[in-house]
């Protein structure tokens, strides 16, 4: 039979032959090379083995009683790279005079398992034993399985008799790379090319020192390798010395109980019995490595001894399991959205303990921070613990040693830097926070100025050294410690659900080991914080500090020492005497209602509003247009009355509109508008109550001149001059806020921006002060008129007297001409707040509706102008008919007349030497009379709107059955 040769394999053996000598050893050694290097052919003929003669190695021993270790299974956590596994034997052959048992695995990582074979290794004391890793990039050509071909080339470079390898892994490539064809001189396409990275543990016999020896590995490696079905050429050869070879003993507590890991050698396994059933065990790999280290243990066999968070109430916290106690703590907490009280003092019990007891390295403050972190990203209630958690967080940073200069902890909930100062060389110190509010670890900046995305920041005075310990032997060096907070619901802890609530992140600033109390600062401590969500005004904005007394020792905002220097929509500072927590609170009582209630009062608004321009609109129009209805004092000051209110509400209707813009003198000139329209409307409504005053209050005979003229002088001109004021004292009074807007004088208002007034003390100079003054006016002459109607009521003859229906419409006409309804806004912080809101948005923003009612539609003078200029068919009305000449009600006997004239003052003009006029209506005595005086026979018996009118009271108005 003739051997083909794609027929043969090669195969590399390790063999162990026990012999009872006859003779001496070199006589058994050549006995035995003589027999391997004989053919073998098997009975069949299929089969034929031929050694290579070169390549026999014997070696004598003299006793052989250490046995292989059979191969183990183990966990790991982590894995360079996913493939499937591979393993592959490898042989040694042995130095003169040394017993090696050598096997080798050399395999990649799949999931989280990983294959190793274990070894046991006799060294002769003449010899001496390294261990290297090398990390080697190949290039592979040939269709092959580097996973095969690797494992098969470092056998062949290497030498048997010097080197074993321990163990191999391939590395993950940084991106996927296609295998490559070389292409020869006829552009014809060849063996593909593949490029591998790989690391492995490589064990040295040798005489030689280590750089020798590295040489020769690099040697071996870079030395071409082809065997016809593939070729594999290494380049950017690492080799580093392994120093390290075993893991030490180490005692390990975990969810299944305790572990104590003997001394044990790289490469190989640990087992220990499960501590709740011995009949399992656990195993725990060494891994021989640059950085030789324990790799996480396999304890799938054993069953839960901590199951519960109560269950850590039995576990002891010393300094070698703080880390151990802590992956638990995660552990347990990682499928729990929130926690009890009684976890939470068990927690939080076993984070204290672990400060008290342990050295706390930076690696094991961050470990804690990330525990405190999850307890304040749980969904429980915290409120209780604040202190608790406070002081905690605070040990933490105090007790951190092992670092230099500063160091910072962070996690996504929670984070503290500190900050060694030497005594005598503080000036000052400032700490910001940046967050991307995606909920990422916020980042901490030392001595930088704040820029877009800070969150929080505080600046310490140089007056903070005077609090500074003393220099002394034993004196530690002065600590400052800044702590930020970004969950505000750790702060929650409130007696009442109406107080204030915390509108911003936390911040502190403290010095761990000071020599007195920081109080009464000479330099305030400056703290700016952002609002999670924009302020609507920053009249709600109040500086607090966390004060631990109050609440019976659960703690609570207070405001002592802080005040606030500046606040924006977005940004509140403050200004402090004292160290502490600090935050900003938001008014509760002036914030936003239930969505419900929001909702409805939006539309109420929005709709009286638009209800109101339109019959405001038509009321000017109607004044406007018909001579004979503006002719008289009250007619006049009516439509000035109008046109403010009319101003007023479309400002409000398109102001969001205008906002929304984002252009800054937009803006202003939209708030500016609002407010003079504001203004205006109060000032008249101010100057009908002068107008019923000098009516009916003032002496006779008082000359006015320019009557109107100077009304409108005062109506428009006032407001006008209050908004150049405040213009010119403060620039950025006006501006945008976002937020719900409820303005003690406005209707509510849902919009997410809003220009109006932003500085809190012209707002309330300038609105609350000056609509009070004029509303408390308007009040004392609305009492003054209906004293004085109600006198003159008395006095009239019987039969003249009017109904209490006729006497309520007359005082509803005089109240919402007088705007008495705006004074409902002084109350709605009032405990019946949300029944006052609904009043307060329903009449004011129909005020101009009820204008139109009382002094349209209701007054007969109007409705006939209407009939004669607008009407058709029979309901025309022919201007010279009987009633055209009339006034407003019917005609009465004279007598009456005479009453009314000696009983009513009047404003008169000095240019008439008459007090009265008998004509009923006329319009030519009307133009001719030289005086004007004010009828008022519309107060005695309806309570309707005065009107100053030329000749004298129209008798047909005392009539009894007019309507």
């Amino acid at each position: 039979m003739r051997w083909a040769p794609e027929n043969i394999s090669r195969f590399r053996c390790l063999v162990y032959i026990s012999v009872i000598p006859k003779w001496d050893v070199a006589a058994v050694q050549t006995e035995m090379c003589t027999d391997l290097s004989n053919t073998y052919t098997d009975p069949s003929n299929l089969l034929r083995l031929l050694a290579d003669t070169s390549s026999i190695y014997t070696t004598p021993v003299e006793r052989f009683s250490m046995a292989t270790i059979s191969p183990q299974v183990v966990m790991t956590t982590s894995s360079p790279v996913t493939t499937p596994s591979f393993k592959a034997i490898m042989t040694s052959s042995a130095l003169t005079q040394l017993t090696t048992l050598a096997t080798s695995t050399i395999s990649t990582t799949s999931g989280t398992e990983e294959t190793s074979t274990n070894t046991v290794t006799r060294t002769p004391a003449n010899v001496s034993e390294l261990y290297f890793e090398v990390q080697v990039n190949v290039s592979i050509t040939g269709d092959c399985d580097p996973q095969q071909v690797i494992p098969y080339w470092l056998n062949m470079s290497l030498p048997d008799d010097l080197m074993m390898v321990l163990d191999l892994q391939l590395l993950p490539k940084t991106e996927r790379q296609h295998p490559e064809r070389k292409r020869d001189s006829n552009q014809v396409l060849t063996d593909e090319v593949s490029r591998e990275s790989f690391v492995f543990q490589v064990q040295v016999l040798t005489h030689s020192d280590q750089q020798e020896i590295e040489n020769q590995i690099r040697n071996c490696l870079q030395s071409p390798y082809d065997n016809g079905l593939f070729s594999i050429t290494a380049d950017h050869i690492k080799i580093c010395l392994i120093s390290v070879i075993q893991c030490a003993a180490e005692v390990q507590q975990t969810l299944k109980g305790l572990f104590m890991w003997p001394d044990t050698a790289g490469g190989q396994n640990a087992t220990y019995s499960c501590p709740k059933d011995p009949q399992y065990s656990a195993t725990r790999l060494c891994k021989l490595s640059q950085w030789t280290h324990w790799m996480e243990p396999n304890l799938e066999n054993c069953p839960p001894v901590v199951e519960t968070i109560p269950d850590l109430d039995h576990v002891e916290v010393t300094p070698e399991n703080a880390f151990d106690v802590l992956n638990m703590i995660k552990d347990l907490m990682r499928n729990q959205s929130s926690l009890i009280y009684k976890e939470l003092v068990t927690v939080l019990n076993k984070l204290k303990d672990i400060v008290s007891v342990s050295v706390v390295t930076p690696d094991l403050g961050q470990a804690l921070i990330n525990a405190i972190s999850n307890v304040l990203e749980s969904d429980s209630n915290l409120g209780p613990f604040t202190n608790t958690i406070l002081n905690l967080t605070e040990d933490v940073g105090d007790k951190m040693v092992g670092y230099q200069g500063s160091y910072t902890l962070g996690a996504r909930a929670v984070a503290i830097s500190v900050v060694d100062v030497a005594p005598g060389q503080f000036s000052s110190l400032s700490f910001g926070v940046l967050s991307d509010w995606s909920g990422n670890k916020p980042e901490i900046f030392i001595n930088r100025h704040p820029s877009d995305g800070t969150v929080a920041f505080i600046s310490l005075p140089s007056v903070l050294q005077d609090n500074f310990p003393q220099n002394g032997l034993n004196q530690n060096q002065p600590r400052i410690q800044f702590q930020f907070y970004a969950n505000p619901l750790l702060f929650k802890y409130q007696v009442n659900e109406k107080e204030p609530f915390l509108s911003t992140f936390v911040v502190s600033a403290s010095v761990s080991n000071a020599s007195s109390p920081i109080k009464d600062l000479h330099e305030e401590v400056k703290v700016m914080l952002h609002h999670l969500q924009s302020s609507p005004h920053d009249r709600q904005v109040q500086c607090v500090y966390w004060n631990f007394n109050k609440n019976n020792g659960h703690g609570g905002w207070d405001d002592h020492g802080c005040r606030k220097y500046n606040s924006t929509p977005d940004y509140t500072t403050c200004l402090c005497d004292h160290l502490t927590h600090f935050g900003v609170l938001l008014d509760v009582s002036r914030t936003q209602l239930d969505p419900l209630h929001e909702q409805i009062l939006t539309i109420i608004t929005y709709v009286g509003c638009g209800v109101s321009s339109l019959f405001l609109g038509v009321t000017v129009l109607t004044y406007m247009a018909f001579q004979k209805l503006r002719r008289d004092y009250p007619s006049q000051i009516l439509i000035n009355l109008s046109l403010a209110l009319l101003g007023l509400n479309l400002m409000f209707l398109v102001n969001s509109w205008l906002s929304s813009w984002s252009v800054y003198g937009l803006c202003v000139a939209a708030a500016s508008l609002l407010h003079y329209f504001l203004l205006a409307s109060f000032t008249w409504m101010g100057l009908e109550a002068v107008n019923m005053y000098f009516a009916l209050v003032k002496v006779f005979n008082v000359y006015v001149p320019s009557y109107i003229l100077k009304f409108c002088a005062l109506g428009w001109g006032i407001p006008l001059l209050i908004c150049i004021v405040v213009l010119i004292v403060n620039r950025d009074a006006y501006g945008s806020f976002s937020g719900n807007a409820e303005l003690t004088f406005q209707p509510l208002d849902n919009s997410d921006n809003f220009c109006w007034l932003q500085d809190n003390v012209t707002y309330y100079v300038s609105v609350l002060a000056y609509a009070g003054l004029i509303f408390l006016f308007n009040i004392g002459v609305f009492v003054v008129v209906l004293i004085q109607i109600r006198r003159m009521r008395l006095n009239s003859p019987a039969g003249t007297r009017r109904g209490v229906l006729q006497d309520l419409k007359g005082a509803a006409s005089l109240t919402f001409l007088l705007g008495l309804t705006w004074t409902v806004g002084f109350f709605t912080w009032a405990p019946a707040r949300v029944v006052l809101l609904y009043l307060f948005a329903g009449l004011n923003t129909l005020q101009g509706l009820f204008v139109f009612l009382f002094h349209c539609l209701m007054k007969e003078n109007v409705r006939k102008q209407w009939r004669i200029h607008l009407c058709f068919g029979r309901f025309r009305l022919e201007e010279h008919s009987e009633w055209s000449n009339s006034a407003s009600v019917r005609v009465l006997a004279k007598p009456k007349e005479k009453f009314l004239r000696a009983a009513i003052p009047s404003v008169r003009s000095v240019k008439s030497n008459s007090t009265d006029s008998t004509s009923a209506s006329s319009d030519s005595s009307q133009r001719d009379s030289p005086c004007r005086r004010p009828n008022l026979d519309l107060f005695v018996h309806s309570l309707v709107l005065p009107r100053a009118q030329t000749g004298a009271p129209d008798t047909e108005s005392l009539n009894p059955t007019s309507g």
